[in-house]
């Protein structure tokens, strides 16, 4: 009986935890499947800005991480890498 207690805390503890991934693992995700529609990987930035400024970053959110509190945004580059217009 103490055994499945101690499961059922551990469990609980765990998910929330699991819940919340590394921003780092989800934009190295992200990449991957922008890569893989295409892009290259000099064609585009991915960024993990504060979710409040994600909209003052000029691009597309892709993904947010840290419980909401942090998102991923999206820009296309062009040749000279700096970002091109939206479209």
């Amino acid at each position: 009986m103490k055994r499945k207690i101690l499961w059922a805390g551990a469990l609980l503890i765990t998910c929330p935890l699991l819940a919340q991934a590394s921003c780092e693992s989800v934009k190295a995700d992200i990449s991957k499947k922008i890569i893989a529609n295409g892009v290259p990987e000099s064609g585009f930035s991915l960024d993990i800005v504060p979710s409040d400024q994600a909209d003052q970053q000029g691009g597309v959110v892709v993904g947010h991480c840290q419980n909401d509190s942090q998102k991923l945004v999206y820009k296309r580059l062009n040749d000279s890498n700096s970002p091109s217009s939206a479209g």
